[in-house]
């Protein structure tokens, strides 16, 4: 098992996510939790994934230089991208309707994009999953954010509440992706680098 094939190492998780950790604890992985708190900004020139790419290697940056030679330290970056927009974490109810009534009726990619980092140098992979919504009406959309309130997910809405229960007609792609971690990538890339 991977594991064991990783039992020279230790495994870092910078993320405070609970659903990031569950994961981890699934997967079957040892690691412990480290934050450090980073601004999450990026230049506006930057489109989709690069921007997720972009993020992951930044929050992985402020380690730079605290990494035992044993360490892997994983960081990640979750956007959701539609009609040439990302659409981050919602700062207060308004904003989280304004990108719910964008998202209904139509398709949108989430993206995830995961930092490897050692004393050697980082490594970035992301997965991209495209999901439909059905048209939402604005007593759903509200219902949702009262009852949810959303705001510490990438364009308002958790793909394991209820919104994904009764909203999600369509999705091309990894599940857990969309929940914030590409399982099966994290599980590939470890397995390569545990040799």
């Amino acid at each position: 098992m991977l594991q064991d094939r990783l039992r020279d190492y230790r495994i870092i998780l910078a993320s405070g996510s609970p659903r990031r950790q569950q994961f981890f604890k699934e997967l079957g992985l040892d690691f412990e939790i480290r934050l450090q708190p980073t601004e999450e900004v990026y230049p506006p020139s930057l489109k989709g994934n690069q921007i997720s790419d972009y993020l992951a290697e930044l929050k992985a940056s402020a380690f730079d230089g605290t990494l035992a030679p044993n360490e892997i330290l994983i960081t990640s970056d979750t956007v959701v991208w539609h009609n040439d927009t990302s659409l981050a974490k919602p700062a207060d109810s308004q904003e989280a309707f304004k990108m719910l009534k964008t998202l209904s009726g139509d398709w949108h990619e989430v993206i995830t994009s995961i930092c490897f980092a050692t004393i050697d140098g980082k490594r970035t992979v992301h997965d991209t999953t495209r999901v439909k919504f059905k048209p939402l009406t604005n007593d759903e959309i509200q219902y949702y954010i009262d009852q949810y309130q959303p705001y510490d997910k990438a364009g308002a809405y958790g793909i394991q509440e209820w919104l994904g229960h009764t909203a999600i007609e369509q999705i091309q792609g990894s599940y857990t992706n969309v929940m914030g971690l590409p399982t099966h990538i994290l599980y590939k890339t470890l397995t390569d680098m545990a040799g």
